[in-house]
């Protein structure tokens, strides 16, 4: 897998984590969420091909959002950390 594709997937990750009102990072140092597993979620971001949707949804909901876009494959992980 390239790099830049990994790049722009976490990229995303971490931007639908900021519109949900997570901080991933934070999750992770408070022992909410295991580094492992925010390496597991880009990996499932990279298999979505809907990474421009994604990109417009985010710039849609610049101002938050309650909830993933229904496609989002790591939905149930964000789920859990709100």
């Amino acid at each position: 897998m390239q790099t830049s594709t990994l790049k722009r997937h976490a990229d995303l990750m971490d931007r639908m984590a900021e519109t949900l009102g997570l901080d991933l990072e934070e999750k992770a140092l408070r022992g909410d969420l295991p580094f492992d597993e925010i390496a597991n979620a880009v990996m499932r971001c990279t298999g979505c091909t809907g990474a421009g949707a994604c990109e417009k949804w985010l710039q849609d909901h610049a101002d938050g959002a309650e909830q993933t876009p229904h496609y989002c494959r790591n939905a149930d992980l964000f789920k859990t950390l709100r």
